[in-house]
């Protein structure tokens, strides 16, 4: 197997590490504005998502190649005292769910420290190999 375009570990690691600071930024703006009713615009602040792409063929790295906007529709919920309320007495609410943000948060601080445990193996095995060139 020929392997084209190969990254070194660091390089794999550290892109792994970019792009999981990446998601985790966005995923702490879904939870800062779970309880935007209004951005402004005069509709709730919509759920935002990292999307990711690899760095090329063969081994390589992972980038962030946009934040794309969720267009899943709003939650309502009865709150009749709301000056956003319709005339029904709901309001609409941010598209975010906050379990499923506290998991995915989980998930990428995860990848996040798989991808410090890569840096550090490594780092390990240089300081090895150059024990045993001494």
């Amino acid at each position: 197997m020929e392997v084209k375009n190969a990254l070194s570990p660091i390089d794999i690691a550290t892109s792994g590490l970019r792009a999981q600071s990446k998601q985790m930024e966005v995923i702490s703006s879904n939870v800062a504005n779970a309880r935007t009713s209004d951005t402004g615009k005069g509709e709730p602040y919509r759920r935002l998502e990292a999307m990711f792409k690899t760095d090329g063929d063969g081994i390589a790295g992972v980038s962030l190649d946009r934040i794309a906007t969720d267009m899943r529709d709003f939650y309502e919920i009865l709150d009749p005292g709301n000056p956003g309320a319709d005339e029904h007495g709901y309001v609409r609410m941010p598209n975010v769910n906050l379990p499923i943000e506290m998991m995915n948060l989980n998930i990428a601080s995860r990848a996040y420290q798989a991808n410090a445990a890569v840096l550090k193996r490594y780092q390990q095995m240089v300081e090895t190999t150059l024990d045993l060139l001494r």
